[in-house]
């Protein structure tokens, strides 16, 4: 039930932006699998663009590896997940995917206007917006939270430039080292 409600979602999107078929309609028929974590999809090209289940065990044209938190980036930083996505097989299909899923957007506020009216889809929409901006935000602040905590109170982690300075010390006594054992060794002579 969640994958026919997947790739219905899917499939609208791909119909609201006809580039997107037409991007992929030279593929009818081929076979691409996203993987992440433990979850796989294989899925079929249709000949009219729109996407299309199939059996686990048929054979990918292209395997598309996503990161473990794929879905978490998916919400928050998209270009991350691309970037570290391991993909696989024909090149051209890979390419015309990559661009696809990267380039579709969904429309939330003209698909909440046919339910709800105009005005009220934009606050929607922009009350969403803004709870999305202020988590990510509230994400970055616990982060320097955890952060200042680790480096200042627990002392498991150390500053930049605190590292820094201890590495040009390290060098400083291990040049002094090396300058030792030559007096040493000219002494011994």
């Amino acid at each position: 039930m969640l994958r026919r409600a997947t790739f219905a979602f899917v499939n609208r999107l791909l119909a609201a932006e006809g580039w997107a078929q037409t991007r992929l309609k030279p593929f009818a028929g081929q076979r691409a699998r996203f993987a992440f974590g433990p979850f796989a999809q294989t899925l079929v090209v249709a000949g009219d663009g729109s996407l299309a289940p199939c059996a686990d065990d048929a054979a990918a044209a292209v395997t598309i590896r996503l990161p473990d938190d794929a879905p978490f980036r998916l919400l928050g930083d998209r270009a991350s997940l691309f970037a570290s996505a391991h993909v696989s097989g024909a090149a051209d299909f890979a390419e015309a995917l990559g661009f696809v899923v990267r380039n579709l957007r969904w429309d939330v506020e003209a698909d909440l206007a046919g339910v709800v009216g105009d005005i009220a889809a934009h606050r929607m929409a922009s009350a969403g917006r803004a709870l999305l901006a202020a988590g990510g935000e509230q994400t970055q602040r616990l982060g320097a939270n955890v952060g200042e905590y680790l480096i200042e109170e627990v002392h498991l982690l150390v500053r930049r430039d605190e590292a820094a300075a201890f590495a040009r010390e390290l060098a400083a006594l291990g040049d002094a080292l090396a300058r030792l054992e030559g007096r040493l060794a000219r002494l011994e002579k």
